[in-house]
């Protein structure tokens, strides 16, 4: 019983004190907050203000000067690999290969996450459904649309079903439509306990 309170009341994310620096430019100074599990939160900023750093930090590909970070209890600086098996991260830029198909990209990425041989085609299967791409899975990627492209590259990042994702600008360049049915995709997402 104590094990499953603990689960319930360890924040998602936890930042304490991160200062990062670039040559001559502090990004992030003092930055401290706590996000609990099972929530959609934005990270709301003028280009520059160190939003993509700290979800760098966060996501355990650049390490902060000072502070700490815990991702799901785990302490990101200490136990990166540890942390990466659970989350998804996908930056602003992100790239799919052109030349695979969705469902290849797709278990591409499931294979480099863990998921065993034996698991990989439901986990495709599962994720296509998850982001309502069923149809196009034998599709190129070079021949979506941007929406599309865009749900194949948050497909890939949380194929494993990671628990919490990070996504960098996700709607960046996205129509209306397509920023709602991703708005639908994150409440569907944290009904299903992703953070």
């Amino acid at each position: 019983m104590i094990n499953e309170m603990t689960h319930m009341t360890t924040p998602a994310i936890a930042v304490e004190g991160i200062r990062y620096e670039y040559p001559g430019v502090r990004a992030l100074n003092d930055v401290s907050f706590r996000i609990q599990r099972g929530g959609v939160t934005a990270l709301v900023g003028p280009n520059g203000a160190g939003k993509t750093t700290l979800l760098r930090c966060i996501a355990g590909l650049d390490r902060p000067m000072l502070g700490t970070i815990e991702l799901v209890g785990i302490d990101v600086l200490e136990e990166p690999r540890l942390a990466h098996e659970r989350i998804g991260y996908l930056s602003d830029f992100y790239g799919l290969y052109d030349a695979l198909s969705v469902r290849r990209a797709l278990a591409y990425a499931a294979g480099a996450h863990g998921v065993t041989d034996d698991d990989i085609d439901a986990t495709v299967e599962r994720t296509a459904q998850q982001l309502e791409i069923s149809n196009l899975l034998e599709r190129l990627c070079s021949e979506l649309s941007r929406g599309q492209r865009q749900r194949v590259a948050i497909g890939q990042a949380l194929v494993h079903a990671p628990q919490v994702l990070l996504l960098d600008e996700p709607a960046a360049g996205l129509d209306p439509e397509a920023r709602h049915a991703l708005a639908r995709l994150f409440t569907k997402l944290r009904e299903g306990g992703m953070t």
